[in-house]
Formats: structure tokens, sequence, C-alpha cells
């Protein structure tokens, strides 16, 4: 191949990447936008969206960047331990330990056409800023809704539910982990691009405001600390932006005061000064604990928890329970301690390139979310932090905050 033709290749190998990945990420907005309907058919589409494209990739003998494989190694040991509980009939549960080994495979197919397909860093940011601006969009949709139709997604289609309802996204959790993995994209984009500053910087106001009409007590928390974050971690990596990172701060809070006021904080407010936290939680962990000790080293099952929960109630709610809370103990108590280990390794490995890339510390937000409720529980959901796990593993120093800033 002549030096000439080798531009020309990468350059055509780069779009073919770029259209793949582009697929899958159009694929979990519409996941995200279908989240609200009760049926499997909007899951199996974006499962097979994902798996399809991770085997196109795989077919184009795409390979992951170097240093980034471990995660595909927890995802796929996961995997094949949902596969070991099948064949050996170790799971109480056959068909949900069929369905959450699935899911754990479209994370892990996720991930890895993350990590094949998005070393091109200038598509990488434009998947992002498209992923913060598509979480604006969903943001304002969600507060008129919340105001105007509460309990309608779109205004239009009931859900059953009147509360915490917001856009698409049925579980105000589940809102909060999205929130959480673009929040810190937003004010990166903010604090390094003079260019969109103040644009980037008012969708970081949507979201918080969106977050506090969400009534996700978790999540407001988090996404405090997240903010904090995210403007200690770029002064400590670019000390001379420190004065600009005071103003948009002040800005940020005011903004975000201003939004609040004008939708209301009663709910939120309501929610931490009358609800405890950790109601029903606990009870929850000590069933699942003693869960984990009778089955230590296997597991009930991937996605077995609810079956096995009503032998180890402590009390009774008074309604269905179908999830421990803590996603963290119910992944130890459905897999045993393996997937337990495994899964802690994974978040564990993600905290070095979220704090490298500052803009992808939701994936440890969302984690730390994961002890005390479950943002993993469905497929789309979880799928975000997953491929930000990604996007943060295959950044490179021309994408970190020392770079340039844009003017």
């Amino acid at each position: 191949m002549t030096t000439k033709e080798e531009p020309a290749c990468r350059k055509f190998l780069a779009s073919q990447n770029a259209l793949l990945i582009s697929s899958m990420v159009l694929a979990l907005f519409m996941a995200t936008l279908t989240l609200w309907i009760p049926a499997y058919w909007p899951v199996a589409l974006f499962e097979i969206s994902v798996l399809l494209v991770a085997g196109v990739a795989v077919v184009m003998g795409r390979v992951p960047a170097p240093g980034t494989s471990l995660p595909l190694f927890v995802l796929g040991f996961t995997v094949l331990w949902g596969c070991f509980q099948l064949i050996t009939g170790l799971t109480i549960n056959r068909f949900a330990t069929d369905r959450a080994t699935l899911q754990w495979m479209t994370w892990a197919a996720v991930y890895y056409a993350g990590v094949s397909l998005l070393k091109e860093q200038g598509v990488a940011r434009s998947l992002r800023t498209a992923m913060v601006w598509f979480g604006s969009a969903v943001s304002v949709e969600a507060i008129l809704q919340a105001y105007l139709s509460p309990g309608k997604v779109y205004g239009l289609f009931p859900t059953g539910y009147q509360d915490f309802v917001m856009g698409p996204i049925v579980y105000h959790t589940h809102f909060a982990a999205f929130i959480e993995v673009l929040l810190p994209i937003a004010l990166f984009h903010a604090l390094s691009e003079a260019g969109r500053r103040y644009t980037m910087l008012g969708v970081s106001a949507v979201l918080l405001t969106a977050l506090v009409v969400s009534a996700s007590r978790g999540g407001l928390v988090i996404a405090g600390a997240e903010v904090i974050a995210v403007l200690v971690l770029s002064h400590l990596r670019k000390p001379p932006v420190g004065p600009r990172i005071t103003i948009l701060a002040l800005l940020l809070v005011a903004l975000t005061a201003v939004l609040t006021v004008i939708v209301g904080f009663e709910t939120a407010s309501q929610r931490f000064s009358t609800e405890p936290l950790s109601a029903g939680r606990l009870q929850f962990a000590i069933s699942t604990l003693h869960m984990i000790a009778g089955h230590p080293w296997v597991g009930w099952g991937l996605g077995s928890w609810p079956s096995v929960y009503p032998a180890f109630a402590t009390f009774d709610p008074g309604a269905l329970v179908n999830q421990a809370h803590c996603d963290w103990l119910q992944w130890m108590a459905e897999g045993g301690l393996p997937v337990g280990i495994a899964t802690l390794s994974l978040a564990l490995w993600g905290v070095r390139p979220a704090l490298r890339s500052i803009w992808g510390i939701g994936v440890i937000a969302v984690f730390v979310h994961a002890a005390f409720d479950y943002p993993f529980s469905r497929p789309a959901v979880g799928a975000w932090p997953i491929l930000m796990l990604a996007m943060a593993a295959t950044a490179q120093e021309s994408d970190h905050p020392n770079a340039p800033t844009q003017g």
C-alpha cells in the first residue's frame, strides 16, 4: 500500500467505525425513549441492535484499544457464569437467569463496541455532545410533563403511576442515573470550551433542575458531589482556570436556583424532611445478606432475587418487592462471591479512567448510587454508564482537560 493510500484507508475505517458506534448510540437513545413501555419488545430491539453492532465489529476485525480489556473480561465472565448456572441447573428461576444473562451480554457488547470503535477522539467527543443534548431534551420534556401531565409519558400515554415519572423514565432512580452520567460531560464542556461555555452551563443547570423535580434524594446528593468533583479536578489539572471556575460555579448555582424556584422544589424538600432514606432498604439488605449466606459460592441464579426474597423476607412492605435496592448485594446473592468480586473489580478499575477524563466520573457516581438503589436493573439504563466507561477508557491525552481549550 502506498503512502497516499494509507490516510485514505484510515479515513475509510474511521468512517465505518463512526457509523457503527453512532448506530449503537441511536439504539440507546430509542431504548431510553421507550423505557416506559412495559412490554419486552423495546428491550429486545435494543439488545439485538447492540449485539448486531458488536458482531459486525468482530467480523470487521476491530479489537479493543490497548489497556481496556479488563472490564470486557469481567462482563464476559458474568455472562459465562449465568450460562454455567443455566447448564448446571443451579438457578431457581431459569427464565429470569436467561434474561439476566442476556442483559449482561448486552452490556459486554456495549463496552466492546465502545473500546473497539471509539479510537477516533473526534467521533467520541461528537457523540458525547449528542448525548448531552439528548439528555437536555429529555430533561426539559420531563420537567414540563411533571407539571402539565404527571404520570403520562409525553403527556399522552398513562403509566399507572402518578409521581416521579420523568419523561419516558418511570422510576426516578433510573432518571437520576441517566442525569449522573451526563451532568459531568456538560459541566466539563462549560469549563473547557470557550465557544460553548454558557450554553453548556445552561444545559448543566437544566439537568440539575430536572433532578430536583424528580425528587431523587440519592441522585441530588450524588449530583452535588459530581459538580464539586468536576470543579476541583479541573482546578487541580489546570490551576490557571481557578478564577474562571469560581465564576462559573456561582453562575451554575444561581441559574439552577432560579430554574428550581420557577419549577418548584416542594416534592424534593418534603421527601428529605419526612421520608427516611433507609425505609425498607435496611430490611432488604439484611434479607439479601441471608441469601448470600445460603448460597455464597454459586448464588441463586442471575436475575432470581425476586423469586428468592419471599423465603428470606423479614417484613411485609405491602407491595411486590422485585429488587434488593442495592445492586451490589443483589449481584452477590444472584451470582455468589465470584460475581460480587468481579463487579467490584469492574467498578474499581473504572475509577482511574473516570478521574483522568473528569467528564467520565458519572461512571463512579452510578456505581455509588447502586449501593442503595438499583440503577442497573434495566439494560438501557445500565448501558449509559457502561458506554461512558468505554469512552473514558479509550480517551487519549488530547481529550483531557489539560489540552488546549477551544476558542
